[in-house]
Protein backbone atom coordinates (compact mmCIF):
# COMPACT_ATOMS: atom_id res chain seq x y z
CA UNK A 1 0.00 0.00 0.00
CA UNK A 2 1.20 3.76 -0.81
CA UNK A 3 -0.57 5.98 1.08
CA UNK A 4 -3.89 7.32 1.05
CA UNK A 5 -3.96 11.38 1.85
CA UNK A 6 -6.44 13.57 -0.22
CA UNK A 7 -5.13 17.09 -1.95
CA UNK A 8 -7.65 18.85 0.42
CA UNK A 9 -5.83 17.53 3.80
CA UNK A 10 -2.70 17.57 2.46
CA UNK A 11 -3.50 21.71 1.47
CA UNK A 12 -5.15 22.33 4.91
CA UNK A 13 -3.21 20.12 7.28
CA UNK A 14 -0.98 21.82 9.88
CA UNK A 15 2.55 22.44 9.01
CA UNK A 16 5.39 20.88 11.49
CA UNK A 17 7.40 22.70 14.06
CA UNK A 18 9.76 24.14 11.52
CA UNK A 19 7.40 26.37 9.93
CA UNK A 20 5.23 27.39 13.30
CA UNK A 21 7.97 28.99 14.83
CA UNK A 22 9.15 26.12 17.63
CA UNK A 23 12.51 25.20 17.03
CA UNK A 24 13.10 23.54 14.23
CA UNK A 25 15.03 20.14 15.34
CA UNK A 26 12.49 18.50 17.29
CA UNK A 27 10.69 17.27 14.82
CA UNK A 28 13.16 17.15 11.89
CA UNK A 29 14.70 14.40 9.17
CA UNK A 30 18.00 15.09 9.23
CA UNK A 31 20.20 13.00 6.27
CA UNK A 32 23.10 11.80 6.62
CA UNK A 33 25.83 12.15 3.64
CA UNK A 34 28.84 10.26 3.79
CA UNK A 35 30.61 12.43 1.44
CA UNK A 36 33.05 9.95 -0.13
CA UNK A 37 30.55 7.59 -0.82
CA UNK A 38 27.61 10.04 -2.07
CA UNK A 39 28.17 11.19 -5.51
CA UNK A 40 31.46 11.97 -7.63
CA UNK A 41 31.26 15.20 -9.92
CA UNK A 42 34.94 14.69 -10.95
CA UNK A 43 35.44 11.00 -12.06
CA UNK A 44 38.69 10.52 -9.19
CA UNK A 45 36.50 7.75 -7.67
CA UNK A 46 35.23 9.53 -4.37
CA UNK A 47 32.58 11.55 -3.84
CA UNK A 48 32.61 15.19 -2.84
CA UNK A 49 31.00 18.38 -2.52
CA UNK A 50 29.76 19.56 -5.86
CA UNK A 51 28.70 16.04 -6.39
CA UNK A 52 26.61 16.41 -2.99
CA UNK A 53 25.55 19.51 -4.50
CA UNK A 54 24.31 18.15 -7.89
CA UNK A 55 22.38 15.72 -5.85
CA UNK A 56 20.50 18.01 -4.06
CA UNK A 57 17.14 17.86 -5.73
CA UNK A 58 16.81 14.13 -4.65
CA UNK A 59 16.68 15.22 -0.87
CA UNK A 60 14.40 18.26 -1.80
CA UNK A 61 12.04 15.31 -3.36
CA UNK A 62 12.99 12.75 -0.56
CA UNK A 63 11.35 15.05 2.00
CA UNK A 64 13.83 15.66 4.57
CA UNK A 65 14.89 19.05 6.64
CA UNK A 66 18.14 18.72 6.89
CA UNK A 67 21.48 17.13 5.21
CA UNK A 68 24.38 16.29 7.88
CA UNK A 69 27.75 16.25 5.90
CA UNK A 70 30.65 13.90 7.36
CA UNK A 71 33.87 15.64 7.60
CA UNK A 72 35.20 17.45 4.53
CA UNK A 73 38.21 19.08 6.37
CA UNK A 74 42.05 18.74 5.26
CA UNK A 75 42.76 15.29 6.25
CA UNK A 76 45.48 12.43 5.63
CA UNK A 77 42.25 10.40 5.77
CA UNK A 78 43.62 7.75 8.47
CA UNK A 79 39.94 7.64 9.34
CA UNK A 80 37.82 9.01 7.09
CA UNK A 81 38.30 12.02 7.83
CA UNK A 82 37.82 11.99 11.40
CA UNK A 83 41.55 12.85 11.61
CA UNK A 84 41.39 17.00 10.72
CA UNK A 85 44.77 18.47 10.00
CA UNK A 86 42.92 21.98 9.25
CA UNK A 87 39.82 22.62 10.55
CA UNK A 88 38.86 25.46 8.39
CA UNK A 89 39.66 24.03 5.02
CA UNK A 90 38.37 22.20 3.03
CA UNK A 91 40.27 18.70 1.71
CA UNK A 92 41.11 18.79 -2.20
CA UNK A 93 39.44 15.53 -2.68
CA UNK A 94 36.44 17.13 -1.60
CA UNK A 95 36.50 20.43 -3.45
CA UNK A 96 37.51 23.81 -1.88
CA UNK A 97 35.98 26.85 0.36
CA UNK A 98 33.77 28.05 -2.87
CA UNK A 99 32.38 24.69 -3.33
CA UNK A 100 31.32 24.27 0.37
CA UNK A 101 30.05 28.02 0.27
CA UNK A 102 28.08 26.94 -3.06
CA UNK A 103 26.36 23.97 -1.76
CA UNK A 104 25.50 25.87 1.91
CA UNK A 105 23.83 28.55 -0.22
CA UNK A 106 22.33 25.83 -3.07
CA UNK A 107 20.60 23.65 0.25
CA UNK A 108 19.07 26.67 1.34
CA UNK A 109 17.65 27.62 -1.74
CA UNK A 110 15.76 24.26 -1.43
CA UNK A 111 14.87 24.92 1.96
CA UNK A 112 17.32 22.42 2.94
CA UNK A 113 19.47 23.17 6.57
CA UNK A 114 23.01 22.37 6.64
CA UNK A 115 25.10 20.45 9.24
CA UNK A 116 28.64 19.99 9.48
CA UNK A 117 30.95 17.22 11.78
CA UNK A 118 32.85 18.95 14.07
CA UNK A 119 35.64 16.70 15.42
CA UNK A 120 36.81 18.14 18.87
CA UNK A 121 38.18 15.20 20.67
CA UNK A 122 41.06 14.83 18.45
CA UNK A 123 42.97 16.04 15.83
CA UNK A 124 45.49 14.42 13.31
CA UNK A 125 49.11 13.61 13.93
CA UNK A 126 49.52 15.63 10.99
CA UNK A 127 48.00 19.16 12.17
CA UNK A 128 50.34 21.76 13.19
CA UNK A 129 49.72 21.54 16.60
CA UNK A 130 50.66 18.21 17.20
CA UNK A 131 53.79 18.67 14.52
CA UNK A 132 54.93 21.64 17.04
CA UNK A 133 54.26 18.91 20.07
CA UNK A 134 56.78 16.45 17.99
CA UNK A 135 59.43 18.99 17.67
CA UNK A 136 59.17 20.73 21.26
CA UNK A 137 58.11 18.87 24.38
CA UNK A 138 57.00 22.47 25.94
CA UNK A 139 54.42 22.49 23.04
CA UNK A 140 52.75 19.50 24.51
CA UNK A 141 49.73 20.83 26.55
CA UNK A 142 47.28 20.91 24.19
CA UNK A 143 47.46 16.94 24.32
CA UNK A 144 47.77 13.88 27.06
CA UNK A 145 51.40 13.52 26.81
CA UNK A 146 52.71 11.70 29.64
CA UNK A 147 56.14 9.65 30.93
CA UNK A 148 55.86 6.31 30.86
CA UNK A 149 55.61 3.43 33.50
CA UNK A 150 58.60 0.51 34.12
CA UNK A 151 62.04 1.26 34.94
CA UNK A 152 62.78 3.05 31.47
CA UNK A 153 59.16 4.25 30.94
CA UNK A 154 58.79 1.42 28.31
CA UNK A 155 55.04 1.13 29.50
CA UNK A 156 52.07 2.80 28.89
CA UNK A 157 51.03 5.39 31.42
CA UNK A 158 48.02 4.02 31.98
CA UNK A 159 45.94 0.36 30.79
CA UNK A 160 43.66 2.37 28.64
CA UNK A 161 42.86 0.49 25.32
CA UNK A 162 42.18 2.15 21.86
CA UNK A 163 38.80 1.83 20.83
CA UNK A 164 40.32 0.42 17.69
CA UNK A 165 42.04 -2.09 19.91
CA UNK A 166 45.52 -2.19 21.54
CA UNK A 167 46.75 0.15 23.26
CA UNK A 168 45.74 4.05 23.29
CA UNK A 169 48.98 5.44 23.64
CA UNK A 170 51.86 5.30 21.06
CA UNK A 171 55.61 6.64 22.63
CA UNK A 172 57.51 9.36 20.67
CA UNK A 173 61.14 9.28 19.84
CA UNK A 174 62.45 11.05 23.43
CA UNK A 175 60.23 8.57 25.19
CA UNK A 176 57.05 10.19 26.05
CA UNK A 177 53.83 8.73 25.39
CA UNK A 178 50.37 10.30 24.00
CA UNK A 179 47.14 9.25 24.61
CA UNK A 180 44.83 8.40 21.40
CA UNK A 181 41.43 6.50 22.32
CA UNK A 182 41.15 5.46 18.37
CA UNK A 183 43.98 5.59 15.97
CA UNK A 184 47.49 6.59 16.98
CA UNK A 185 47.06 9.40 14.03
CA UNK A 186 44.38 10.93 16.11
CA UNK A 187 46.21 12.10 19.00
CA UNK A 188 43.62 13.14 22.01
CA UNK A 189 43.29 17.09 22.99
CA UNK A 190 43.65 18.18 26.07
CA UNK A 191 40.29 20.25 26.90
CA UNK A 192 42.36 21.61 30.04
CA UNK A 193 44.39 23.83 28.48
CA UNK A 194 42.19 27.25 27.22
CA UNK A 195 43.96 27.42 24.10
CA UNK A 196 42.33 24.48 22.66
CA UNK A 197 38.56 26.06 24.13
CA UNK A 198 39.59 29.54 22.09
CA UNK A 199 40.41 27.52 18.81
CA UNK A 200 37.02 25.42 18.84
CA UNK A 201 35.11 28.91 19.27
CA UNK A 202 37.28 30.25 16.26
CA UNK A 203 36.81 27.10 14.44
CA UNK A 204 32.86 26.69 14.84
CA UNK A 205 32.57 30.68 14.05
CA UNK A 206 34.29 30.35 10.69
CA UNK A 207 31.75 27.43 9.71
CA UNK A 208 28.44 29.58 11.14
CA UNK A 209 29.78 32.93 9.27
CA UNK A 210 30.08 30.61 5.92
CA UNK A 211 26.42 29.94 6.78
CA UNK A 212 25.84 26.26 8.30
CA UNK A 213 23.24 25.40 10.48
CA UNK A 214 24.71 23.15 13.29
CA UNK A 215 27.53 20.74 14.01
CA UNK A 216 27.15 17.22 15.06
CA UNK A 217 29.92 17.13 17.62
CA UNK A 218 31.80 13.85 17.01
CA UNK A 219 33.10 12.14 20.47
CA UNK A 220 30.61 14.59 22.22
CA UNK A 221 31.08 12.41 25.09
CA UNK A 222 35.18 12.13 25.46
CA UNK A 223 36.47 15.56 25.55
CA UNK A 224 37.10 15.32 29.41
CA UNK A 225 39.15 12.88 30.50
CA UNK A 226 38.88 11.77 34.78
CA UNK A 227 41.71 13.60 36.73
CA UNK A 228 44.85 11.66 37.10
CA UNK A 229 43.66 9.49 34.39
CA UNK A 230 43.47 5.93 36.78
CA UNK A 231 43.44 2.62 35.59
CA UNK A 232 40.68 0.84 34.72
CA UNK A 233 41.96 -2.73 35.67
CA UNK A 234 40.19 -4.74 32.86
CA UNK A 235 40.69 -5.45 29.68
CA UNK A 236 38.28 -5.21 26.54
CA UNK A 237 37.03 -2.15 27.53
CA UNK A 238 35.51 -1.04 24.23
CA UNK A 239 33.05 -3.54 25.40
CA UNK A 240 32.14 -1.10 28.47
CA UNK A 241 31.36 1.73 26.21
CA UNK A 242 27.77 2.60 26.53
CA UNK A 243 27.30 0.29 29.43
CA UNK A 244 29.36 1.22 32.24
CA UNK A 245 31.32 4.50 33.67
CA UNK A 246 35.06 4.89 32.19
CA UNK A 247 37.19 7.39 33.31
CA UNK A 248 37.95 8.69 29.45
CA UNK A 249 34.00 8.99 28.33
CA UNK A 250 31.25 10.83 29.72
CA UNK A 251 32.77 12.78 32.49
CA UNK A 252 30.70 15.56 33.80
CA UNK A 253 33.50 18.29 32.77
CA UNK A 254 32.05 17.88 28.97
CA UNK A 255 29.03 19.27 29.74
CA UNK A 256 30.92 22.98 30.28
CA UNK A 257 32.38 22.59 27.00
CA UNK A 258 28.45 22.20 25.85
CA UNK A 259 27.38 24.71 27.37
CA UNK A 260 29.28 27.51 26.38
CA UNK A 261 29.04 26.20 22.29
CA UNK A 262 25.50 26.52 23.07
CA UNK A 263 26.17 29.88 24.40
CA UNK A 264 27.95 30.71 20.91
CA UNK A 265 25.18 29.05 18.47
CA UNK A 266 22.52 31.42 20.27
CA UNK A 267 24.10 34.11 19.62
CA UNK A 268 23.49 33.74 15.64
CA UNK A 269 20.00 34.15 13.96
CA UNK A 270 18.22 31.49 12.75
CA UNK A 271 18.39 28.79 15.44
CA UNK A 272 21.87 27.07 14.89
CA UNK A 273 21.84 23.03 16.44
CA UNK A 274 24.54 21.08 18.23
CA UNK A 275 24.02 17.68 17.69
CA UNK A 276 25.62 14.87 20.31
CA UNK A 277 27.71 12.20 19.19
CA UNK A 278 27.69 10.62 22.66
CA UNK A 279 27.75 6.86 24.34
CA UNK A 280 26.48 7.21 28.19
CA UNK A 281 25.99 4.09 30.34
CA UNK A 282 22.10 4.82 31.04
CA UNK A 283 19.19 7.22 28.86
CA UNK A 284 19.15 9.39 31.48
CA UNK A 285 22.56 10.34 31.24
CA UNK A 286 22.46 10.63 27.65
CA UNK A 287 19.67 13.07 28.40
CA UNK A 288 22.07 15.79 30.42
CA UNK A 289 23.62 16.12 26.88
CA UNK A 290 20.46 17.76 25.69
CA UNK A 291 19.38 19.93 28.80
CA UNK A 292 18.26 23.28 27.90
CA UNK A 293 21.26 25.40 28.21
CA UNK A 294 23.60 22.46 26.36
CA UNK A 295 22.90 20.72 22.81
CA UNK A 296 19.86 20.66 20.51
CA UNK A 297 19.85 16.50 19.67
CA UNK A 298 21.80 13.36 21.31
CA UNK A 299 21.43 9.94 18.73
CA UNK A 300 19.54 7.45 20.58
CA UNK A 301 21.53 4.32 20.18
CA UNK A 302 19.60 2.26 22.10
CA UNK A 303 17.08 2.15 19.60
CA UNK A 304 19.22 1.59 16.99
CA UNK A 305 20.78 -1.08 19.15
CA UNK A 306 17.53 -2.75 20.30
CA UNK A 307 16.68 -6.30 18.71
CA UNK A 308 13.50 -6.85 16.67
CA UNK A 309 11.21 -7.19 19.62
CA UNK A 310 8.01 -5.89 20.28
CA UNK A 311 8.89 -5.78 24.17
CA UNK A 312 12.41 -4.18 24.00
CA UNK A 313 11.34 -1.53 21.40
CA UNK A 314 8.50 -0.31 23.83
CA UNK A 315 10.97 -0.43 26.95
CA UNK A 316 13.49 1.46 24.83
CA UNK A 317 11.07 3.82 23.53
CA UNK A 318 9.10 4.48 26.76
CA UNK A 319 12.64 5.13 28.48
CA UNK A 320 14.00 7.48 25.54
CA UNK A 321 10.84 9.74 26.26
CA UNK A 322 11.11 9.47 29.57
CA UNK A 323 15.02 10.53 30.00
CA UNK A 324 14.34 13.47 27.21
CA UNK A 325 11.26 15.14 28.26
CA UNK A 326 12.76 15.20 32.06
CA UNK A 327 15.02 17.90 30.54
CA UNK A 328 12.52 19.17 27.82
CA UNK A 329 13.98 17.99 24.76
CA UNK A 330 13.17 15.74 21.98
CA UNK A 331 14.35 12.39 21.18
CA UNK A 332 16.45 11.68 18.04
CA UNK A 333 16.01 8.35 16.53
CA UNK A 334 18.11 6.60 14.32
CA UNK A 335 18.91 3.32 12.63
CA UNK A 336 21.77 3.12 10.54
CA UNK A 337 25.04 5.65 10.21
CA UNK A 338 28.69 5.07 8.89
CA UNK A 339 29.93 3.13 11.73
CA UNK A 340 27.54 0.25 11.57
CA UNK A 341 26.42 -2.19 10.24
CA UNK A 342 23.40 -1.10 7.83
CA UNK A 343 19.75 -1.74 9.41
CA UNK A 344 18.85 -4.17 6.32
CA UNK A 345 21.40 -6.60 7.35
CA UNK A 346 20.99 -6.83 11.08
CA UNK A 347 17.68 -7.38 10.84
CA UNK A 348 18.26 -10.59 9.09
CA UNK A 349 19.23 -9.73 5.76
CA UNK A 350 17.25 -10.62 2.55
CA UNK A 351 13.83 -10.30 2.25
CA UNK A 352 13.07 -10.84 5.82
CA UNK A 353 16.17 -7.96 6.39
CA UNK A 354 13.56 -5.34 4.21
CA UNK A 355 10.80 -5.95 5.34
CA UNK A 356 11.95 -5.48 8.91
CA UNK A 357 14.12 -2.61 7.77
CA UNK A 358 10.80 -1.28 6.17
CA UNK A 359 8.75 -1.66 9.25
CA UNK A 360 11.48 -0.01 11.37
CA UNK A 361 11.60 3.28 9.30
CA UNK A 362 8.18 3.78 9.54
CA UNK A 363 7.97 3.06 13.57
CA UNK A 364 11.04 5.55 13.62
CA UNK A 365 9.48 8.21 11.63
CA UNK A 366 5.93 7.91 14.03
CA UNK A 367 7.58 7.99 17.04
CA UNK A 368 7.52 11.76 19.13
CA UNK A 369 10.79 13.82 18.19
CA UNK A 370 13.59 13.91 15.38
CA UNK A 371 14.93 10.80 12.97
CA UNK A 372 18.19 10.72 11.20
CA UNK A 373 18.54 8.85 7.79
CA UNK A 374 21.53 7.11 6.56
CA UNK A 375 21.98 7.75 2.91
CA UNK A 376 21.03 4.65 1.02
CA UNK A 377 18.77 3.72 3.40
CA UNK A 378 16.08 5.08 1.38
CA UNK A 379 17.06 2.76 -1.01
CA UNK A 380 16.69 -0.46 1.14
CA UNK A 381 20.70 -1.14 0.56
CA UNK A 382 22.46 -4.02 2.61
CA UNK A 383 25.65 -4.45 4.16
CA UNK A 384 28.53 -5.20 1.35
CA UNK A 385 30.39 -8.13 3.93
CA UNK A 386 32.83 -9.28 1.00
CA UNK A 387 34.82 -6.56 0.59
CA UNK A 388 38.17 -7.66 -0.01
CA UNK A 389 40.74 -7.25 2.37
CA UNK A 390 43.12 -4.98 0.26
CA UNK A 391 40.72 -2.02 -0.81
CA UNK A 392 39.13 -2.10 3.01
CA UNK A 393 40.20 1.20 4.55
CA UNK A 394 38.49 1.34 8.05
CA UNK A 395 41.70 1.39 10.73
CA UNK A 396 39.68 -0.45 13.12
CA UNK A 397 40.10 -2.85 10.70
CA UNK A 398 43.78 -2.59 10.25
CA UNK A 399 44.35 -3.02 13.79
CA UNK A 400 41.77 -5.32 14.51
CA UNK A 401 40.48 -8.05 12.43
CA UNK A 402 43.08 -7.01 9.90
CA UNK A 403 46.31 -6.13 12.20
CA UNK A 404 45.81 -8.99 14.38
CA UNK A 405 44.12 -10.51 17.17
CA UNK A 406 45.19 -7.79 19.31
CA UNK A 407 42.50 -5.99 18.60
CA UNK A 408 40.06 -7.54 17.46
CA UNK A 409 37.74 -7.87 20.77
CA UNK A 410 38.20 -3.69 20.56
CA UNK A 411 37.35 -2.85 17.52
CA UNK A 412 34.72 -0.02 16.89
CA UNK A 413 33.03 1.95 14.58
CA UNK A 414 34.92 5.52 13.94
CA UNK A 415 35.45 8.06 16.52
CA UNK A 416 32.45 7.87 19.18
CA UNK A 417 31.26 5.22 17.44
CA UNK A 418 29.39 1.27 18.30
CA UNK A 419 31.89 -0.92 19.28
CA UNK A 420 32.08 -4.34 17.48
CA UNK A 421 30.49 -7.60 17.87
CA UNK A 422 32.72 -10.44 16.27
CA UNK A 423 31.70 -12.62 13.66
CA UNK A 424 30.28 -10.43 10.81
CA UNK A 425 31.00 -11.49 7.63
CA UNK A 426 30.11 -13.25 4.45
CA UNK A 427 28.40 -12.27 1.34
CA UNK A 428 25.63 -9.67 0.93
CA UNK A 429 22.85 -9.40 3.06
CA UNK A 430 24.84 -12.24 5.53
CA UNK A 431 22.13 -13.97 7.86
CA UNK A 432 21.56 -13.59 11.15
CA UNK A 433 23.83 -15.89 12.65
CA UNK A 434 26.28 -13.50 12.72
CA UNK A 435 23.89 -10.27 13.51
CA UNK A 436 23.14 -8.52 16.87
CA UNK A 437 20.33 -7.11 16.24
CA UNK A 438 17.95 -9.85 14.36
CA UNK A 439 16.11 -10.96 17.48
CA UNK A 440 17.14 -14.81 16.82
CA UNK A 441 20.86 -14.60 17.98
CA UNK A 442 21.09 -15.90 21.43
CA UNK A 443 23.67 -13.80 23.39
CA UNK A 444 23.91 -11.09 21.07
CA UNK A 445 20.38 -9.96 20.68
CA UNK A 446 20.48 -9.96 24.37
CA UNK A 447 23.24 -7.62 24.81
CA UNK A 448 21.77 -5.23 22.47
CA UNK A 449 18.62 -5.52 24.52
CA UNK A 450 19.66 -3.69 27.00
CA UNK A 451 21.69 -1.06 25.12
CA UNK A 452 25.02 -2.60 24.84
CA UNK A 453 27.84 -0.70 23.20
CA UNK A 454 29.49 -3.80 22.59
CA UNK A 455 26.82 -5.39 20.74
CA UNK A 456 25.73 -2.35 18.79
CA UNK A 457 26.72 -2.49 15.34
CA UNK A 458 27.50 -5.82 14.10
CA UNK A 459 30.78 -4.76 13.30
CA UNK A 460 33.94 -6.40 13.72
CA UNK A 461 36.57 -3.69 12.09
CA UNK A 462 34.46 -3.77 8.75
CA UNK A 463 32.70 -0.49 8.74
CA UNK A 464 33.04 0.08 5.22
CA UNK A 465 30.26 -2.09 4.24
CA UNK A 466 28.08 0.32 5.17
CA UNK A 467 30.18 2.78 3.41
CA UNK A 468 30.11 1.49 -0.20
CA UNK A 469 29.50 4.35 -2.82
CA UNK A 470 25.16 4.05 -3.79
CA UNK A 471 23.59 3.79 -6.61
CA UNK A 472 21.85 6.21 -8.55
CA UNK A 473 21.22 5.00 -11.81
CA UNK A 474 22.38 2.10 -14.37
CA UNK A 475 22.54 -1.52 -14.84
CA UNK A 476 26.34 -1.38 -13.94
CA UNK A 477 28.97 -0.24 -11.59
CA UNK A 478 29.40 2.81 -10.84
CA UNK A 479 25.55 3.02 -10.98
CA UNK A 480 26.19 6.96 -11.91
CA UNK A 481 27.63 7.72 -9.21
CA UNK A 482 29.95 9.61 -10.91
CA UNK A 483 32.06 9.50 -14.76
CA UNK A 484 34.59 6.98 -13.12
CA UNK A 485 35.23 4.30 -10.68
CA UNK A 486 34.53 4.01 -7.07
CA UNK A 487 36.83 4.19 -4.16
CA UNK A 488 35.44 0.85 -3.01
CA UNK A 489 34.10 -1.43 -5.37
CA UNK A 490 30.23 -1.65 -5.84
CA UNK A 491 27.95 -5.01 -5.81
CA UNK A 492 27.24 -6.73 -9.12
CA UNK A 493 23.67 -6.09 -9.13
CA UNK A 494 22.82 -2.73 -7.08
CA UNK A 495 21.29 -1.09 -10.39
CA UNK A 496 17.92 -2.79 -8.91
CA UNK A 497 18.55 -0.40 -5.48
CA UNK A 498 19.27 2.71 -7.67
CA UNK A 499 17.33 5.93 -7.33
CA UNK A 500 16.40 5.94 -10.77
CA UNK A 501 15.54 2.33 -10.96
CA UNK A 502 13.22 3.11 -8.10
CA UNK A 503 11.16 6.19 -8.65
CA UNK A 504 7.73 6.09 -9.44
CA UNK A 505 7.47 2.15 -8.46
CA UNK A 506 4.55 2.20 -6.03
CA UNK A 507 5.85 -0.77 -4.47
CA UNK A 508 9.95 0.39 -3.59
CA UNK A 509 11.47 1.21 -0.84
CA UNK A 510 12.49 5.12 -1.93
CA UNK A 511 8.62 5.52 -3.11
CA UNK A 512 7.98 4.50 0.93
CA UNK A 513 10.06 6.75 2.26
CA UNK A 514 9.04 9.40 0.29
CA UNK A 515 5.10 8.38 1.30
CA UNK A 516 6.27 8.48 4.60
CA UNK A 517 8.10 11.64 5.26
CA UNK A 518 5.06 13.35 3.23
CA UNK A 519 3.05 12.02 5.68
CA UNK A 520 4.54 13.17 8.61
CA UNK A 521 5.26 17.32 7.22
CA UNK A 522 1.00 16.80 6.52
CA UNK A 523 -0.20 15.00 9.23
CA UNK A 524 -1.14 17.44 12.50
CA UNK A 525 -0.46 14.28 15.32
CA UNK A 526 3.04 14.03 14.01
CA UNK A 527 4.35 17.75 14.15
CA UNK A 528 6.47 18.83 17.33
CA UNK A 529 5.36 16.87 19.88
CA UNK A 530 3.98 18.51 23.43
CA UNK A 531 5.64 18.29 27.29
CA UNK A 532 4.80 15.17 29.03
CA UNK A 533 7.09 12.32 30.00
CA UNK A 534 4.96 10.26 26.91
CA UNK A 535 5.57 13.13 24.51
CA UNK A 536 1.59 12.62 23.87
CA UNK A 537 2.35 9.27 22.96
CA UNK A 538 -0.02 6.21 24.37
CA UNK A 539 0.18 2.64 23.95
CA UNK A 540 -2.62 0.35 22.96
CA UNK A 541 -3.61 -3.02 24.38
CA UNK A 542 -2.07 -5.39 21.56
CA UNK A 543 -1.31 -9.12 21.29
CA UNK A 544 2.47 -10.42 22.17
CA UNK A 545 5.28 -9.12 19.15
CA UNK A 546 2.87 -6.43 18.75
CA UNK A 547 3.24 -2.55 19.08
CA UNK A 548 0.58 0.01 18.69
CA UNK A 549 0.31 3.50 19.92
CA UNK A 550 -1.50 6.73 18.95
CA UNK A 551 -0.56 9.86 19.01
CA UNK A 552 -3.36 13.01 17.91
CA UNK A 553 -5.11 11.74 15.08
CA UNK A 554 -2.36 9.14 13.95
CA UNK A 555 -1.73 5.51 14.99
CA UNK A 556 0.99 3.50 14.44
CA UNK A 557 0.96 -0.36 14.44
CA UNK A 558 3.75 -3.02 14.25
CA UNK A 559 3.82 -6.66 13.97
CA UNK A 560 7.65 -7.84 14.52
CA UNK A 561 6.22 -12.02 14.99
CA UNK A 562 6.93 -14.27 12.34
CA UNK A 563 3.01 -14.47 12.22
CA UNK A 564 -0.26 -12.52 10.81
CA UNK A 565 -1.84 -11.27 14.17
CA UNK A 566 -5.95 -9.76 13.81
CA UNK A 567 -6.31 -6.70 15.78
CA UNK A 568 -8.88 -4.27 16.05
CA UNK A 569 -8.25 -1.28 13.00
CA UNK A 570 -7.27 1.25 15.17
CA UNK A 571 -8.61 3.96 12.14
CA UNK A 572 -8.00 4.24 8.55
CA UNK A 573 -4.63 2.74 6.38
CA UNK A 574 -2.96 5.42 4.99
CA UNK A 575 0.35 3.96 4.34
CA UNK A 576 1.85 0.85 5.29
CA UNK A 577 5.31 -1.58 4.48
CA UNK A 578 3.63 -3.90 3.23
CA UNK A 579 0.03 -4.41 2.09
CA UNK A 580 -2.61 -5.10 4.69
CA UNK A 581 -5.99 -7.09 5.22
CA UNK A 582 -8.70 -4.79 7.33
CA UNK A 583 -12.68 -4.54 6.46
CA UNK A 584 -12.76 -1.05 8.38
CA UNK A 585 -13.36 -3.29 11.57
CA UNK A 586 -10.32 -5.43 12.24
CA UNK A 587 -6.93 -5.89 10.63
CA UNK A 588 -4.94 -8.51 9.62
CA UNK A 589 -1.22 -7.59 10.29
CA UNK A 590 1.38 -9.41 7.91
CA UNK A 591 4.68 -10.79 9.53
CA UNK A 592 7.33 -7.72 10.36
CA UNK A 593 4.62 -4.81 9.13
CA UNK A 594 4.26 -1.22 10.22
CA UNK A 595 0.68 0.46 9.49
CA UNK A 596 0.35 4.18 9.90
CA UNK A 597 -3.63 4.73 10.44
CA UNK A 598 -5.87 8.27 10.30
CA UNK A 599 -8.15 8.50 13.11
Amino acid sequence: MTHELTASRLASASSNATASGAGWWRDAVIYQVYVRSFADSDGDGIGDLRGVRERLPHLARLGVDAVWLTPFYVSPQADGGYDVADYRAVDPVFGDLADADDLVRAAHALGLKVIVDVVPNHTSDRHAWFLEALADPARRDRYHFRPGRGPAGELPPNDWESVFGGPAWTRVADGDWYLHLFAPEQPDLNWENPEVHEEFDSVLRFWLDLGVDGFRVDVAHGMVKAAGLPDIGRGAQATLIGTEPLPFFDQDGVHEIHRSWRRLLDGYPGQRIGVAEAWAPTSERLALYVRPDELHQAFNFRFLTCPWDAAAMAEVIDGSLAATASVGAPTTWVLSNHDVVRHRTRYGGGPQGLARARAAALLMLALPGSAYVYQGEELGLPEVTDLPDAVRQDPAFRRGRGGGAAGAAGAAGAAGAAPAVPGQGGGPDAGPATVAATGSTTGAATGAATGSASEAAGQDGLRDGCRVPIPWSGAEPPYGFGPGGSWLPQPEGWGAFSVAAQTGDPHSTLELYRAALELRRALPGLGAPPPGPDAGLRWLTAPDGVLAFVRPGFACTLNTTANRVELPAPGRPVLSSAPVETDGRTVLLPPDTCTWWAR
